[in-house]
C-alpha cells in the first residue's frame, strides 16, 4: 500500500484528510486496505454534491438530503419545494459542508467494518 492512497480520491480536502488518518492509526495493513476499499465505495466528493445541489435545486426537491441518507429532510423538501427554495440555496451554498458530514459518517462505518474483517 502507498504511502496515502487517499490522496487519490476525488476533490478529498484537509480535514477530510485529517479524519481518516485519524480514524485509520488504530487499523493494521490490512484493515486499512480494507477501510480504504468500502470507504471510496461510498463517500460522496465535493463536486459530485453540487451536482446533487443544482439537481434538488431545479429538478427534484431535496436529491442531496436523499443522497446523504436524510430520508425526512429530503421529504420535507420535496413537498415544500426545497424550503421555498430556500433551503436548497442554503444547501448549494454549504455543499462541501455535506459532503464532509455525509463522508464523516461513512468513515465512521468503514472504521467499523474494517475493524471486524480480522
Amino acid at each position: 500500500m502507498n504511502q496515502n492512497p487517499y490522496m487519490s480520491l476525488s476533490g478529498i480536502t484537509s480535514e477530510e484528510l485529517a479524519l481518516l488518518q485519524q480514524a485509520t492509526a488504530g487499523l493494521n495493513d490490512e484493515q486499512k486496505k480494507y477501510f480504504y476499499m468500502v470507504y471510496s465505495g461510498k463517500r460522496k466528493s465535493p463536486q459530485d454534491m453540487l451536482i446533487f445541489c443544482i439537481i434538488g435545486m431545479f429538478l427534484v426537491p431535496g436529491l442531496q438530503r436523499f443522497i446523504t441518507g436524510q430520508i425526512g429532510m429530503g421529504i420535507l423538501y420535496l413537498f415544500t419545494a426545497g424550503l421555498c427554495f430556500i433551503g436548497s440555496i442554503v444547501d448549494l451554498v454549504n455543499h462541501k459542508k455535506l459532503a464532509l458530514e455525509y463522508n464523516q459518517k461513512q468513515a465512521f462505518e468503514s472504521f467499523n467494518i474494517a475493524k471486524m474483517s480480522n
